[in-house]
């Protein structure tokens, strides 16, 4: 096929005719279609975008391009959640195990860190001996079993996103709405899902900071999940402050331990409710909202969830004594505390240079299959709008040596803002989208 056509079709915003995109990624992945060409293609689609009919056919034809999970066997819905990233978001990990406790079977396939934000499949793997490259065989069978498995992207899933994640990352193609939509769902929607809920991350520590924009990404992803017949809701949630108050990878999972115990920072706990609430909702196991936040809130403050995820540890190769003794998690050498020096409200907190920070103490990756280090971060970290003293605690370093620790601290006291002109926070959630549209909520910080 002659693939210009199509790249001059989406340069010029026009519609494209039926069959010619097929056609077009059909020869990419047959290489009658050059790399240069489909990078041409991929920028056409920053600058210009994609109408709707025409991303929902490359999302359908990225999803097929692999293997897609045939689940209907399960005894109740299938429904995953999935986050665009964040700074102190451990979400998952209470997720994934609460929301199997209240009837939802959740196959979960997630990401390394990026960029400053941290991965699901890093913090996991801070569990000694946990094993996140299950074959999907097996991961089906700890499914069927406890409701809940996660993993990362296998070789069979979505391989043509691969390819095109691999070049937009060389081409300067990656902040794209459609593409970033495209990306997202079409892994989504391969684990053959009856529901999907999406938490878009607002503020500063989120890939796309500013609302409007990530209010668009909500509404696009929403849209692509309704052509393919996946009833599917967005949360935007606050990303404007750390989330929690750890940031690191076996620190983000004590603080998500303390969470299934039916404790937990109130901020974790309400992102961890409002997204299990709406997968209740998505997958008809509750009849309005009320009921399911209620039957969430109850099964979190029992603490069951913590045994569900302990055996999906012990299936996965983990430690589970890890679930009840923090020592056996990777424990940093230096703990390093850090201390107001002044008098005041600290208004803010800046995820963007924790995030950064806690990447420099070898907490994530700077460059592609980076070893690193699952002890280090943040820990302890004062909320904002807390009144603080001098020698009040702003936080603690966890570090591998000294040198570093003192970086890590300086860090801190710049993303602590003190005093000065405040700055008022982000709801904890703010907005909720479906296919209806988007939809202002009142609730707090």
């Amino acid at each position: 096929m002659n693939p210009i056509p199509v790249i001059e079709a989406v340069r010029d915003g026009e519609h494209l005719p039926d069959g010619s995109l097929e056609a077009f990624l059909e020869g990419y992945l047959a290489g009658d279609v050059e790399e240069y060409q489909m990078s041409a293609f991929l920028m056409a689609v920053v600058l210009k975008g994609l109408r709707r009919r025409d991303l929902s056919r490359l999302v359908h034809i990225m999803l097929h391009s692999g293997a897609v999970l045939e689940l209907g066997h399960l005894g109740g819905p299938t429904v995953d959640k999935h986050s665009t990233g964040g700074v102190g978001d451990k979400v998952s990990l209470v997720l994934a195990p609460l929301a199997a406790e209240c009837g939802v079977y959740v196959p979960m396939m997630s990401g390394r860190g990026l960029g400053h934000t941290g991965g699901t499949l890093d913090k996991l793997e801070s569990i000694p001996g946990f094993r996140t490259d299950l074959e999907l065989d097996q991961f089906q069978r700890i499914l069927e079993e406890l409701g809940a498995a996660m993993i990362g992207q296998t070789s069979e899933i979505a391989p043509l996103d691969r390819r095109l994640y691999a070049l937009r990352s060389v081409s300067g193609t990656v902040p794209s709405i459609p593409l970033i939509a495209a990306s997202i769902m079409s892994k989504k929607l391969a684990e053959g899902l009856q529901g999907l809920v999406l938490d878009v991350k607002v503020g500063a520590g989120a890939f796309l900071p500013d609302e409007e924009r990530a209010l668009e990404l909500g509404r696009t992803m929403v849209e692509i999940g309704a052509d393919h017949g996946v009833p599917t809701v967005a949360l935007a949630t606050a990303m404007d402050r750390p989330l929690g108050r750890t940031v690191g990878n076996a620190l983000e999972v004590r603080e998500s331990l303390d969470c299934l115990r039916g404790a937990g920072p109130p901020d974790l706990r309400e992102v961890v409710v409002s997204l299990v609430t709406e997968m209740l909702l998505v997958g008809e196991l509750a009849s309005d909202s009320s009921e399911a936040r209620s039957t969430v809130t109850e099964a979190l403050d029992s603490g069951r969830p913590l045994e569900r995820f302990r055996r999906m540890v012990e299936l996965q190769g983990g430690d589970p004594r890890a679930m009840d003794d923090p020592g056996h998690l990777p424990t940093a050498p230096i703990q390093l505390e850090v201390r107001a020096r002044g008098d005041g409200r600290l208004h803010a907190l800046d995820p963007l240079i924790l995030g950064r920070a806690a990447v420099e103490l070898g907490g994530g990756r700077t460059r592609l299959g980076q070893k690193i280090d699952p002890a280090v971060g943040y820990a302890e970290l004062t909320p904002p709008g807390s009144e603080l003293a001098v020698g009040d605690l702003l936080g603690i370093v966890h570090a591998a040596d000294r040198d570093a620790a003192e970086v890590a601290a300086n860090a801190l006291r710049r993303a602590a803002r003190v005093d000065g002109d405040g700055v008022e926070p982000r709801a904890q959630v703010s907005h909720r989208i479906d296919e209806r549209g988007v939809q202002e909520l009142r609730s707090g910080p």
